[in-house]
């Protein structure tokens, strides 16, 4: 293919260049809009003076926050693991066998484009524009997809009845309240099966978290923070939650919220 060693060098610095060029520009639109989100939140802090107001700017800001780990994690465990994988190709190239060179710059490519992907999935779950531009079912399957790339996790979401938009705040304060008990789960349960359940019908949206885990005597158990904070979530939508937890099912999280008060106006 290449008749000279001084043409694999010019096309092996081209093709370098273009994929250090297209790696940089993903990496500088994700820190500019998260700098753009950040002035962003800051302002609606100021700006934003009432209770239930304050209360869903704090889901929002919760959201971006445990985001913002997951993307730490995802840039530490995967997109930096590949990009070192494709630097140690590259730094290993010998010119002298052009035919080992190519498989080793073409494996390099396939690398860099698999962390460009990770980088775009990060891109897409950097806020809360998900949710207020696809809905709760929509955010829930890429929450669930994300979680699965760990190898850990079966996670089965199950959405049942006549399903509806609700408005963007109640459905941002249940993709929290979901967050939260995944959060949970990851750090408790020891479970390796998460089910969600949405279920519509004319009077309430239930919403069900389910682990295999190994659960908790609720009778003797402190409520934590995360539960704490789900329940006043779920009472902030005029609902209810309830938990039930055994050493032997796991733990189950219920919430249950008016649908006519928490319907999207057209």
């Amino acid at each position: 293919m290449f008749k000279t060693s001084a043409e694999f060098t010019v096309v092996f610095i081209i093709i370098s260049i273009l994929l250090i060029l297209i790696l940089a520009v993903f990496i500088t639109t994700i820190i500019y809009r998260y700098q753009q989100k950040q002035n962003a939140y800051f302002k609606d802090i100021e700006t934003l003076k009432s209770s239930h107001e304050n209360a869903l700017l704090q889901s929002q800001l919760e959201i971006q926050e445990q985001t913002f780990q997951n993307i730490s994690r995802e840039i530490h465990d995967n997109v930096g693991q590949k990009l070192t994988l494709a630097k140690l190709y590259l730094n290993t190239l010998d010119g002298s066998n052009c035919e080992i060179a190519i498989s080793k710059v073409a494996d390099s490519i396939n690398m860099i484009s698999e962390a460009i992907n990770d980088l775009t999935d990060i891109s897409r779950s950097m806020s809360s524009e998900i949710i207020l531009s696809n809905g709760l079912i929509k955010a829930l399957e890429f929450e669930a997809s994300q979680l699965k790339k760990s190898g850990i996790y079966t996670i089965n979401l199950l959405t049942t009845g006549n399903t509806i938009f609700l408005n963007a705040n109640t459905e941002l304060v249940l993709f929290r309240i979901a967050q939260e008990g995944i959060n949970n789960i990851i750090k408790h349960a020891q479970a390796d099966i998460i089910d969600i359940q949405l279920n519509y019908d004319n009077i309430f949206l239930i919403m069900e978290i389910k682990d295999n885990g190994k659960g908790f005597n609720i009778a003797d158990t402190l409520p934590g923070t995360g539960l704490q904070n789900i329940k006043k979530r779920a009472q902030m939508l005029k609902g209810n939650c309830t938990v039930y937890s055994t050493v032997k099912t796991g733990t189950q999280i219920k919430i249950e919220i008016p649908i006519n008060e928490n319907y999207a106006t057209p």
